[in-house]
């Protein structure tokens, strides 16, 4: 996917470099980072988009279980946001954009774990927007209803469905919703430490 999208990139002549880290294993990070820094010297944006899910009782989840959504979804913000920072306070400016989720900030029945993570990540965003403006480096969140990704293949019709109809704007979200409100909280300059909900009214 991320070889496609340069290809298609390239023959609008912008040109995006590539590449691979699991951003749950630190020296992966690090390298990643060295890299950036060499070739560009700056860091403007991260956005920390990296996350999986899982549907499961509560009283059914395995330490293996807790551990893989951790390390997955909390511990890569963390560790890449820690990673970055150096770079960021050093250039006195920075924009960290975190993908949390709806329930991160209302909860969800066989996705406690889940969950978990999303408000840990929300946390996060709040604390650091205090710790970090003096550096002049905003840190928001973007919490997504339901979006039409692979992460959400998994339900079936009705399940979509009986969300629409609870959905004031009678659909469910796509990549490109999201996509719009990371730009603007990227060329932003006066919002930080916000978790935005966009869910199509879903939760209000």
């Amino acid at each position: 996917m991320a070889l496609s999208l340069q290809k298609e990139l390239k023959e609008k002549d912008i040109n995006i470099d590539i590449f691979k880290c699991d951003v749950s294993r630190r020296e992966e990070v690090k390298e990643m980072v060295a890299y950036i820094k060499e070739k560009y010297n700056k860091i403007d944006i991260l956005v920390n988009n990296a996350g999986i899910s899982q549907e499961k009782l509560f009283q059914d989840i395995t330490d293996e279980d807790w551990n893989n959504l951790i390390n997955n979804n909390l511990y890569s913000v963390f560790c890449t946001t820690q990673e970055i920072l150096p770079v960021m306070i050093n250039q006195k400016e920075g924009c960290i954009i975190n993908i949390s989720s709806v329930w991160g900030n209302m909860g969800a029945s066989c996705e406690s774990l889940y969950a978990i993570t999303k408000a840990g990540i929300n946390s996060i965003t709040k604390s650091l927007a205090k710790e970090l403006g003096p550096s002049n480096i905003r840190i928001n969140s973007i919490a997504p209803g339901l979006i039409d990704t692979d992460m959400n293949k998994n339900l079936g019709k009705d399940a979509i469905n009986e969300i629409i109809e609870e959905t004031p704007l009678n659909r469910i979200g796509e990549g490109i919703d999201i996509a719009k409100c990371a730009l603007w909280l990227a060329e932003d300059n006066f919002t930080t430490g916000q978790v935005i909900t966009i869910d199509g009214g879903w939760t209000i």
